[in-house]
């Protein structure tokens, strides 16, 4: 059975750029102190903390990782070495906290409802601690402090330190798709029924298996279910590499693709994958080794020269990567994906009227694509083509009208345009899908300068609701 064991990523769409961007202009704008917020899962955050540096090399970055449960946060950082000549902390293991707490409370017999009531007799000691010192926080570090969460982390800070969780100045999601969900049950019936353990071991690689806690216990049933059927060494190597890439223990993955290798040094897929896990831990560099032999086994593997582009993309060796992406696109010139992150690579580096031509063979392939529409916008901004820039944020609203980025990207457009009613119009519709970003982010931005004195931006600007449900613009 010949199948392409990572088609299935060509069909999500993700918001993550625009949301890096967003979360980029934050900390580029906040001096001293600050507390942002991000939903991420692991490989994301170390990804994240790699793409910061890179971006922001003026600012002092350091990253506090906790490894287990902590009860005084405030004594943790009280205790970093060079702490005076930290702009930006990013903190990340506070889950831990969290974790250990719960299955304490378990094992002594708490029932759930006094588990998750809110009374500071069932929060960790680490979130009364926040709560009880933020003050002291604020006034002893002027840090931007970023904490990266998993969902259950983010959820449990907003529900069970609501207090210290409102002092947020942003919050950023990074989340996976919503077909994760529907996978997973495609993947638990399978198991049921299939005897093909290359069929399987497919399903199982399609499988994004960081839903919740008990999804992952379930996972990890199918994935024995998974072995139990596959017959030979190199197949249960393979799919083990598969699900603990996919349980973000990507360290163990590799050294399962490395196994599998050796028994199948040939094995291309074996090959793109393990560049795959590298590329989410920010390997950036072993990537390209992988995605190398990758090359050299099946010259016409357009996921490997894509993966190559992508790699020198995230090190920001921009025009490698475009040399790549036009290979990919000469084994598969309707890839949209490559059409795309061809015009990011060039928007990067300033080329905006040839990444307008390769976003406009993406959207050949993909016109309902509203993430394309809205870079594609972004790049006639950059080249003052205001009105043409405003005809794509267009387009990307009428396919998303949730679609927040491109509401505020034409506010601003209209901004420079001088057209205060159009501006203020787009930006209410933003800050109404997202208030936190949008009214911060407007609060600073310089092309809103026009509009900054009219008393309908203040008033957007400041939050307040009552007149916010009415229509100031």
């Amino acid at each position: 059975m010949n199948m392409d064991l990572t088609e299935w990523d060509e069909d999500l769409e993700s918001d993550e750029e625009e949301e890096y961007q967003a979360l980029l202009r934050t900390l580029k704008r906040t001096q001293g102190f600050a507390l942002l917020f991000v939903e991420c899962s692991l490989a994301r955050g170390n990804k994240l903390i790699e793409e910061v540096r890179r971006d922001l090399p003026q600012k002092s970055i350091e990253v506090l990782q906790l490894k287990e449960a902590v009860e005084n946060f405030y004594e943790v950082v009280k205790n970093l070495q060079n702490r005076e000549q930290i702009n930006i902390l990013f903190v990340q293991g506070l889950e831990h906290s969290f974790y250990e707490y719960e299955q304490n409370q378990a094992l002594s017999g708490w029932d759930s409802s006094k588990r998750y009531s809110y009374s500071w007799e069932g929060v960790p000691r680490v979130l009364m601690n926040l709560n009880q010192q933020r003050e002291r926080l604020r006034d002893h570090f002027p840090v931007c402090f970023v904490f990266l969460l998993p969902l259950f982390g983010s959820k449990y800070f907003i529900q069970r330190a609501p207090d210290f969780f409102d002092w947020r100045s942003g919050f950023f999601e990074f989340p996976r798709h919503q077909q994760q969900k529907a996978k997973f049950i495609e993947i638990k019936t399978l198991s049921q029924t299939s005897k093909d353990a290359v069929y399987l071991a497919y399903f199982v690689r399609r499988l994004l298996l960081s839903i919740d806690a008990k999804s992952t216990e379930e996972a990890i049933d199918i994935i024995s279910k998974a072995i139990e059927i596959a017959s030979d060494k190199h197949e249960d190597c393979y799919i083990r590499c598969a699900v603990l890439g996919n349980l973000e223990r990507a360290e163990e993955a590799i050294a399962f693709f490395d196994k599998a290798l050796e028994i199948k040094p040939g094995d291309h897929e074996a090959w793109y994958n393990r560049g795959a896990v590298l590329s989410n831990l920010g390997r950036y560099e072993e990537a390209i080794d992988s995605f190398d032999k990758v090359v050299k086994i099946k010259p016409d593997d357009h996921k490997a020269w894509y993966g190559l582009g992508s790699a020198l993309d995230d090190l920001g060796r921009y025009e490698e990567a475009i040399t790549f992406f036009d290979k990919a696109l000469e084994i598969k010139p309707g890839d949209h994906e490559a059409w795309y992150n061809r015009g990011a690579v060039l928007s990067n580096l300033g080329r905006y009227e040839e990444a307008i031509a390769s976003f406009d063979k993406a959207l050949e392939i993909k016109p309902d694509s509203h993430e394309i529409w809205n870079n594609r916008g972004y790049a006639l901004s950059n080249l003052g083509r205001t009105e043409e820039a405003i005809a794509s944020y267009d387009k990307a609203v009428n396919i998303k009208p949730d679609y927040h980025y491109a509401w505020y990207n034409k506010a601003w457009c209209y901004a420079l345009q001088g057209n205060a009613d159009l501006a203020l119009k787009n930006l209410q519709q933003a800050i109404q899908l997202n208030p936190d970003k949008y009214r911060q982010m407007a609060a600073t931005e310089s092309d809103f300068d026009s509009i900054r004195e009219d008393s309908r931006f203040q008033m957007l600007i400041q939050g307040d609701q009552e007149n916010n449900r009415s229509t100031p613009c």
